[in-house]
């Protein structure tokens, strides 16, 4: 019976340890290629507001976080540089910056949802033609999956 428990114990434990891995690796070996660099700058010379992602937010840590520059206009949103990749990744709009799920959670229902992120370095997302940027102030990247916060940055 010992045998039994222990047996099924350890195969749940790797069974769970393997969805997990799965989850988590999943996004990053099924997501597009980064976008060149030439492309990005070329749409960073036409942007209206510049702004960084930053790894020493409140709500970052060694799986969630930003390293990048990222410019804002009203057809594009740039990301020069990386997030932590994951999975369910959207990008929203705000007008209070935030750093922690915390924070975000509570304004989730008056952010502007702007695209989903399926790249994780250099990448770019198109702002629907109903948005309008200059009404926002900060951009934020969430898990959906998770509530979990990845990053942000204030852009005015």
């Amino acid at each position: 019976m010992k045998k039994i428990i222990a047996l099924l114990f350890t195969h749940s434990f790797v069974l769970a340890i393997g969805f997990g891995l799965g989850v988590y690796f999943l996004p990053i070996l099924t997501a597009p290629k980064s976008v060149e660099i030439s492309k990005i700058n070329e749409y960073e010379n036409k942007s209206l507001y510049q702004t960084e992602f930053v790894k020493d937010l409140r709500g970052s840590d060694p799986f969630h976080w930003g390293e990048a520059k990222v410019t804002i206009s009203d057809k594009k949103i740039t990301v020069n540089g990386a997030i932590a990749p994951g999975p369910d990744y959207k990008l929203y709009l705000t007008n209070e910056f935030t750093q922690h799920e915390d924070e975000f959670l509570p304004i989730k229902e008056m952010a502007q949802y702007v695209a989903e992120v399926k790249s994780f370095e250099n990448f770019v997302v198109n702002v629907p033609s109903n948005v309008d940027v200059s009404k926002f102030s900060t951009v934020v990247i969430w898990c959906e999956s998770f509530n979990e916060f990845i990053t942000a940055a204030k852009y005015q």
